[in-house]
This record gives C-alpha cells, structure tokens and sequence, in this order.
C-alpha cells in the first residue's frame, strides 16, 4: 500500500509530500491546479518514462520518493530479493531522480536498479486506470487475463496446459528438424563413415600422445644422457680418473671410524649415518649401471616414434586440440552414424511421443475449457450486475468461450467479451459498440468484481474515471469506487461531488502565485474544509448556505453508503 508520496521540482510541484492512508483516497481541485500531475509523479515511480521536460523550470533536476508497506505479497517479495533487495522491514521506499544533464537515478531501498526493474516492480505495487486502461479492455490478451485471474484453479490449469503445451511444441519441432535433416543425410553418412574411419585406422590409444612425446624427448637426447650416466657411474665407483671415486672415498671413512670406534665411542652417531650414506650410494650407483647397461638408442625406434606422432599431429589439426579431443569426436560422429541408421525407428518413436504429448495437451486443454465456461458464467453475472448498478438496465453483457478449433499458447478456447447497451440489440464484440463513456463504466464494473479477486496489486489510482457521466450515474459510479476501495487502496481524481463525497481522506490540490512563480500544494482537508469543497464542486464558486446543507447532506448519505457497501 502507497504511505506517502514526496515531489520534488516535478512541472508545477517545487515541493510537496502527500500522506495516504487505506481505503478511498480522494483528490480534487480546479482544473490546471496539477492533479494529474501527481499521478504522472507517481507514474515515474513505477516505471513510466518521464522527459526531463517535466522539471520544474529554472530547476536542474526532479525527484520523487515514495514509501510502500509490503503486506503480503509474496511475487513482489520474490522479485525484490532475486535483485538483492532488503525487505526485512516490510517498507519499500523507491526513489527517482531525474537530471537535464541526462544523470538519472533509481534507487529501491537503496540499491540501484535499472529502470526495467522498476516497471517491473511497479506493475506489482499499483494499477493506475485512465482512459487508455479503457482501451486496454478492447485487447485480446486483456479479456484472457481478466478470465484466468477469476479462480486459482483456472490459473492452475493454464500453467499444467502451458507445461503440456511447451511439451508437445518441442516434440514436434525435433521432429521436423529430423525430417528435415534426412535430406543431407546420404552426402553426410559418406562424410561421417570417413572421418571415423580415419580416426578408426590409426588405432589411437587415450594418453598415447603423451607417452611418445616423453619417449621422443628421450631418443632425441640419447647421448647427452649416455654422457651424465657414465659420469655420474665414474664418480661413485670408478677410480678410472686416477681419483678415489665417492663410494671408495666412502668406504675408508667407514673403515677409519669403525677403526677409532675401539678407543673412543664418541662418534658413533657419525658412524651410522656414514654406513647408512654408503648404503644409499651404492644402491644408486647399482642403478645408474643398470640403466646404463639397458640403454637402447635406436635412430630406427625415434624415426618410427616421430612417424606416429605425426599422424596424431594431423589427426588433432583436423578434429581437436589434443588427442582426448579427436577421440571424443569420434565418439559424437559414431553416435550421429548411430542416429542416422535408426533414422526410421527415431521417427517412430517421436510420432509416438507427438501423439502421447497431444493428448495430454489435449487433456489439459480440456480442463481448462472447462474452468473457463464456469468462471466466465460467473463473471458475466457478477458484472452484468455491477452494470445495472451503473445506470445501464438494459446492458447485456456476457464472456462467451467458443472452440478456437487448434492449440495455442493461452489453450483451445477463443475468449471474447460482448456487449449490448440497449434492449433489444444483440449482443456484439466489444470492440465494435461499445462509446468511451461506456467502456468506462464497464471497465470499473469490472474492476469491483475483481478486486475482491486479484491480491497481486494492493493499489488501484482510477484518474478522471468521472468523465462524461453525471447525476444518478454519477452516483452509482461513486459507489462502485467505494466498493473497490473496500479491498484495495484507492486513489481517484475526480470533479464530481458525488464520488468526492465518498472520501476516506479527501485531498485538495491548489495552485497559487509565489514571487513570480506558480506553487501547486497538496491540503489534507478537514471535515468543515470537506463540506466546503463538495459545495464548491456541486455548485461552483458560489458556495451558498443552502449549498452548504446539500453537501452535509452528500456526505451523510456517503456515509451510510459506505457502511452499507462495507
């Protein structure tokens, strides 16, 4: 629900902070004095794009703030934590600044989104309705929404029908891509049955390539590693150098402290590391010789390496980086070989699961049919009688459901809204005869069945919905309004004393001239304030004492409307 609303800078608004509360919120003033101008500022909060024309002049910048409680509305609550957004207060404040510059800002507790999430967020938070909401009726998609939104169990339904939908959509576009793929068959087997016999004639083995890189790397060094071999054998035992090789030198190490051991134990400890080192060497020095004497460095054996390693070279420039990738190709290649030769036992099994998937579209359709036809009847009831309510006895009105005659994404069904104002004439399509003060009246018809019905928005702003009606009509129109307002927050302009008068917080917008400049402000009216302005709304500046009377008057009966309604 919509608290509070602070302007900055917005066309005739310098600065003004309007406080809401729940039920019917009722905003008047002369013309011109901004009243739609305040609806536009809360527009910008909800997403609407706004020109920078709209700052004020002599100003750089607008701004408009606005705080929301959040009352139970878990799809806001979902969007708002996927974008990072704290809620643990239960408070939404959105924030929007707009720059000549071009620097705008949107900030929603703080945090920074981009104005597509705010639309988003704002199609959840409030339903403004003004003249082109009227038109919206005419839509397609809109008379569907209005039917599916009536009972849970039809949205329900159209979700299952949706899921069983996208099901069999999928299936039978596989199947036109296979068909349609069977025509490159024949040139792409021969391709296929090549490429995996390449790959099948060289025999690759996972790892191999890096085992003959390793050997390779071997072969090409042989005697440069025959040379550290020999060496490294020289050093630890051979004195062919004229020198005591390590092990020698090692040995008579061993033998003189074994030697001294017998006058003096004191190293003892240098003793055992000594035979424990001579240990070690020698079982090195036994391998050194070993690999040495196994040595085998044949030109034949490096030649027959490289030739392999060539054939994985041009195997891998072909079909993959490295070895696992060309092994992994012929993998997919013979399970696309595998596909095209079962080619007529796939086609089989996709007819079969078409016709599995039809018929649970089918099925889904059905229902959905169903909970259509039953919900129709009773919106058609509901607001056939709000529209006798609104001084049109004789309108007809009904949701007719016929067959579409195909599947398609909101089901099997063609859903159109008929109408007829006078009796006698049959019903026609919406579109085709229904005047602009009619839809009006036939949109806020429907507005106060569904509000009991749809939870998703807690705010409705009806802007100017009075125009072109008046007297009884105008009446029964007040009391429509206060019937929504008995499920959602309802902000309405409007120039009529009869809605006015019907005000749980009536709001009264006046312009004025401050030092060279026009000021409009927002005045929360009290009761004696209230009389007076529904006296000026019903009989104009001259506001009489008898004026004064019918307007206590208008707003007694309110009263008692209201309760009755609530």
């Amino acid at each position: 629900m919509l608290k509070s609303l602070t302007v900055w800078n917005f066309a005739l608004l310098e600065h003004v902070q309007i406080e809401f509360d729940a039920g019917l919120n009722i905003l008047t003033g002369e013309t011109g004095a901004g009243k739609s101008i305040l609806i536009d500022a809360l527009g910008a909060i909800l997403g609407h794009r706004i020109s920078t024309d709209a700052i004020r002049t002599g100003c750089d910048w607008l701004r408009v703030e606005a705080v929301f409680t959040l009352d139970g509305q878990p799809a806001l609550q979902e969007l708002l934590q996927s974008q990072a957004i704290d809620v643990s207060e239960d408070v939404l404040i959105v924030t929007r600044q707009v720059a000549r510059a071009g620097r705008n800002m949107v900030l929603v507790n703080g945090c920074h989104v981009t104005l597509a999430v705010l639309k988003q967020i704002g199609m959840l938070l409030v339903d403004i309705h003004g003249q082109n909401q009227n038109l919206a009726l005419l839509k397609e998609a809109s008379q569907y929404d209005l039917l599916d939104r009536e009972n849970p169990s039809i949205g329900q339904a159209l979700a299952a029908y949706r899921k069983a939908y996208a099901a069999w959509t999928e299936r039978k576009q596989a199947y036109a891509k296979k068909e349609m793929d069977a025509r490159e068959y024949a040139q792409r087997v021969d391709m296929l049955r090549w490429q995996n016999q390449e790959i099948e004639d060289a025999q690759l083995k996972e790892g191999e390539d890096e085992a003959l890189e390793e050997e390779i790397r071997k072969l090409s060094h042989a005697e440069k590693i025959a040379d550290y071999v020999k060496e490294s054998y020289d050093l630890l035992d051979s004195d062919a150098r004229n020198s005591l090789a390590v092990l020698s030198a090692l040995s008579q190490i061993k033998k003189n402290l074994e030697d001294m051991s017998r006058f003096d134990a004191s190293l003892a400890n240098a003793q055992k590391i000594v035979d424990e080192a001579f240990v070690s060497l020698q079982e090195a020095a036994y391998e050194i010789r070993d690999y040495g004497e196994a040595m085998d460095f044949s030109p034949q054996r490096l030649d027959q390496l490289q030739r392999r390693m060539d054939t994985i070279d041009k195997l891998c420039k072909k079909y993959g980086a490295t070895l696992a990738d060309v092994l992994a190709y012929q993998q997919k290649v013979q399970a696309e070989l595998a596909s095209i030769e079962n080619y007529d036992d796939d086609m089989e099994r996709l007819k079969a699961s078409i016709r599995e998937a039809e018929q649970e579209v089918r099925t889904c359709a059905e229902r959905l049919t169903a909970l259509r036809r039953q919900g129709a009847a009773i919106l058609t009831e509901e607001i056939a009688g709000q529209l006798k309510s609104l001084g049109m006895p004789h309108a007809a009105f009904a949701i007719e459901i016929a067959a579409a005659g195909q599947f398609g994404p909101r089901g099997a069904d063609l859903v159109q809204m008929t109408f007829s104002a006078n009796e006698g004439e049959a019903p026609k399509p919406l579109a085709k005869v229904a005047s602009g003060g009619e839809l009006s009246r036939i949109a806020l018809a429907i507005k106060a069945v569904s509000a009991s019905r749809d939870r998703s928005v807690p705010s409705m702003v009806f802007d100017e919905i009075d125009t072109g009606i008046g007297g009884r009509t105008a009446q029964m129109v007040a009391e429509r309004i206060a019937l929504v307002a008995k499920y959602k927050q309802v902000l309405c302009i409007t120039h009529l004393p009869q809605i006015a008068s019907m005000a749980d917080v009536h709001l009264y917008i006046a312009k004025h001239a401050q030092e060279g400049h026009t000021v409009t402000e927002v005045i929360r009216l009290t009761e004696a304030q209230e009389v007076n302005e529904i006296a000026r709304m019903a009989s104009g500046s001259d506001v009489s004492a008898a004026s004064l009377d019918n307007a206590r008057e208008m707003l007694s009966h309110a009263r008692s409307r209201k309760q009755h309604l609530r």
